[in-house]
């Protein structure tokens, strides 16, 4: 199993994961952040199947010099089997690809079993606060 660059027939799969694992939230539209992605020049959205089924997917980017990952998910019946780290590692070596240093991802504070997920991976704590500002003023506080 590998994870590869999504395919334009598998993005309506992708949106469908997002929500089935509530990766979404009304104040967010997947569909834009999946195309942003795809058409970035620092970014795209992996994505791995089983099957011919897409079964786990993950939004990876850098600003030249730390990368952010997005929108980990793993269909529900596929979660405990590794695929999690498969994706993490694939966004990881996609990064080193591309010259970043340093990976960042955000976990809702409430949000237990993958703090937990990534605490395993290695993943720390950061002595920083992430700090949002809506720019389009229709958002709400997340």
């Amino acid at each position: 199993m590998e994870a590869l660059t999504l395919t334009e027939d598998q993005y309506r799969d992708a949106i469908s994961l997002w929500e089935a694992t509530g990766l979404t939230l009304p104040w967010n539209d997947p569909t834009a952040d999946l195309l942003r992605a795809i058409n970035g020049e620092s970014s795209t959205v992996l994505g791995c199947t089983m099957h011919g089924d897409l079964v786990a997917t993950a939004m990876v980017g850098h600003d030249g010099h730390r990368g952010w990952v997005y929108y980990l998910a793993v269909a529900p019946q596929k979660q405990g089997h590794g695929l999690g780290r498969l994706m993490m590692e694939a966004c990881e070596q996609w990064l080193i690809e591309r010259g970043a240093v340093k990976v960042h991802l955000m976990i809702r504070t409430t949000n237990e079993a993958v703090i937990g997920f990534y605490d395993g991976l290695g993943y720390e704590l950061s002595d920083v606060q992430v700090r949002a500002k809506w720019l389009n003023g229709d958002g709400e506080a997340s």
